[in-house]
């Protein structure tokens, strides 16, 4: 057994939440505690992943954070790297329905529209008819209600929206549909403003517009998300312990943890920042309920296909293509990284990702098929014969949390019921987003420091 001899923390899962929870222990603790951050994969970052394509970085797991939300642009100006935040090129995505492509609708909250004209060309007569109606028509909404977003689309506005704009949104996200995201979760501010008494969903929606639509949505970590990762490794000083935790015990001296070689650590306070399935079998023995109720979490696995293709290969100038419910497509969006970011080497890049909520696709799909389906979506969807330079195929299995109905009581019970100097964090909790996932750590530090500080 290893004993500490000065203050030790343990955090256990090596992703983004648990590098963020490392190096806030570290700001809280000073430079003598010993932060040990247990992950058995092949290198820390869990879904956040930089690959070399073609010679250049590209982040193969979540590319993307939401710039106008504060917390990403914040650590990276923490940590001196401020100049590594870029944007997008400005080029827009398209939705794929109806075997053609359209123009993403603008005026949009994750796919709901706040207008009948925003979605003419993607959806019919009817339903433009719909939804230039739908203000009249009389609503009932149970405020605090959290009903599946598809549920009350469909009802506002029809099928097509839902299946058409909401779920290839969703589906990029979460790997899920509207038949199965929350309303709270899918569209917080839709939410609020429904709860604040918005008469029509069409009022909600445009409540919950920006209020300004200048500066980029999307922002991203020139050189990929690695730059981040090191740094915060760094900035943390952690110990990496390549091996996973099978048990925690309490005592009153604090946590004992025993890794999957019978080895047995020390720590005054532990944060587990698992996915939701581990995380609950972690924590059955020293804390069932929470347990129960991360294992009640739903998750998805999915599959990214990256790819470089020689320069001059006639993609389109858009940013990608997310494509509707029902479409004779095997990708579920794709992604002209080069187009969207921008690209200066010897290959343009692009993505794609297969794989939603109840389907094996990640797990039972050998990669040459992988690779044969890509080049059919890419000739079905822009009409092009493409040659691949290179090719690179990484899964993501139960890495996706999905966020249904009530699923903020289901993370409130999670956090409930933990014994002292113990807390959670991970993108099952408060979102699947690289800032909720700071979110999520800076609290589950708190909750840990403010347990051992006495």
């Amino acid at each position: 057994m290893t004993g500490p001899r000065t203050p030790t923390y343990a955090v256990v899962g090596g992703g983004i939440s648990g590098l963020v929870a490392a190096y806030r222990i570290r700001a809280a603790v000073g430079g003598e505690a010993t932060i040990l951050v247990f992950d058995p994969a092949d290198r820390l970052g869990g879904v956040l992943r930089t690959e070399t394509v073609c010679g250049q970085p590209m982040d193969i797991g979540a590319e993307a954070f939401v710039a106008r939300r504060p917390e990403v642009p914040a650590l990276l100006r923490e940590l001196g790297l401020a100049d590594h935040q870029i944007t997008t090129t400005g080029v827009r995505p398209t939705i794929y329905s109806q075997d053609r492509l359209h123009p993403l609708p603008p005026g949009a909250v994750n796919g709901i529209p706040s207008s009948a004209e925003s979605v003419a060309g993607l959806v019919d007569q009817a339903t433009i008819a719909r939804i230039a109606a739908e203000p009249d028509r009389p609503l009932q909404w149970l405020p605090g209600g959290d009903p599946a977003v598809g549920a009350v689309v469909a009802e506002r506005f029809g099928q097509q929206v839902v299946a058409r704009s909401v779920d290839p949104m969703l589906s990029g996200v979460y790997a899920g549909s509207a038949a199965t995201i929350g309303i709270r979760s899918a569209v917080p501010a839709v939410a609020a403003a429904l709860d604040a008494g918005a008469v029509s969903l069409t009022a909600a929606v445009r409540r919950a517009l920006p209020v300004s639509t200048s500066g980029p949505v999307f922002g991203a970590v020139a050189g990929g998300y690695r730059v981040l990762l090191a740094e915060l490794v760094a900035r943390s000083g952690l110990q990496w312990v390549p091996t996973a935790v099978c048990e925690l015990a309490a005592d009153r001296k604090g946590w004992e943890l025993t890794d999957d070689t019978g080895h047995t650590w020390r720590a005054n306070g532990v944060v587990v920042a698992l996915a939701a399935p581990q995380a609950a079998a972690l924590l059955d023995d020293v804390a069932p309920r929470s347990a129960a109720a991360a294992a009640r979490v739903p998750v998805a696995s999915a599959v990214v296909l990256a790819m470089g293709v020689p320069p001059g290969t006639p993609l389109p100038p858009q940013s990608g293509v997310l494509v509707a419910s029902g479409e004779n497509l095997h990708a579920k969006a794709i992604t002209l990284s080069s187009r969207k970011w921008g690209g200066h080497g010897d290959a343009e890049l692009l993505r794609m990702s297969f794989g939603r909520f109840g389907d094996d696709v990640a797990r039972g799909t050998a990669d040459d098929v992988l690779r044969a389906w890509a080049l059919e979506d890419l000739a079905t969807v822009f009409g092009i014969a493409v040659d691949p330079v290179e090719v690179l195929v990484h899964r993501w299995l139960d890495s996706l949390p999905q966020y249904g109905p009530g699923h903020a009581e289901l993370a409130a019970e999670v956090r409930a019921e933990l014994p002292p100097a113990l807390a959670v964090a991970g993108n099952f909790l408060d979102g699947v987003g690289v800032p909720a996932c700071l979110v999520a750590a800076g609290r589950a530090v708190d909750v840990v420091m403010a347990a051992t500080s006495s």
